[in-house]
């Protein structure tokens, strides 16, 4: 099965497990409901801005539709295969792509306080992203493996190179860029999870 029909079948479960309709999804979202039904019937690549805005919308991480019910990443290489393999020119649909950002999740951990999601990320030479606002609480952690990278706060942006590392508050609006050339870095997405409620 295609990544594209992985992510849309999670998707569509995801969005009905909390009642609600495809219409609603879409409207607290803001994305068209015609985009939002093509994606979840897998006749629609997802970009990482459309996944963002649906996980926002929805309260969740966005590795819940990255991954199996099993917690298997969809987007990781297959056995034996290093990860280079999915962020090469040509094998970028093992990915999640957006305006800057090639994505693969490599893991998704949960405890009682956070979801952490891990990713192998790609900034491209010259491209800039700026990512809407995730669920309340959501940090972002960037270690640069290669180049220079340009991030977070888009009023006040930090510049990492190799070896360094940028952290940012991700509730609200950020951003991604690679000036001076390609990018290589891990990134870590922190969601802390909403305290219980007292009965």
């Amino acid at each position: 099965m295609e990544l594209n029909e992985r992510v849309g079948r999670r998707l569509r479960q995801l969005r009905e497990e909390r009642g609600l309709s495809l219409s609603a999804l879409a409207r607290q979202s803001g994305t068209g409901k015609a985009t939002l039904s093509e994606l979840e019937a897998g006749r629609r690549n997802p970009t990482l801005e459309t996944l963002y805005a649906l996980t926002t919308a929805l309260g969740i991480a966005l590795s819940a539709v990255l991954t199996d019910e099993d917690g298997t990443p969809h987007g990781s290489p297959g056995p034996g295969l290093p990860l280079s393999a999915v962020l090469t020119p040509g094998a970028a649909r093992a990915g999640i792509s957006g305006e800057a950002v090639t994505a693969v999740l490599t893991e998704r951990f949960e405890d009682a306080d956070a979801v952490t999601d891990v990713f192998r990320i790609r900034i491209r030479a010259g491209a800039r992203q700026e990512s809407a606002a995730h669920i309340p609480g959501t940090e972002e952690h960037l270690m640069v493996l290669a180049g220079t990278a340009v991030v977070g706060d888009p009023a006040a942006p930090q510049t990492a190179g190799p070896g360094a590392h940028a952290s940012w508050s991700a509730d609200r609006a950020h951003l991604y860029s690679a000036p001076h050339g390609d990018v290589e870095a891990v990134l870590f997405v922190r969601y802390r999870l909403a305290a219980p409620t007292p009965s």
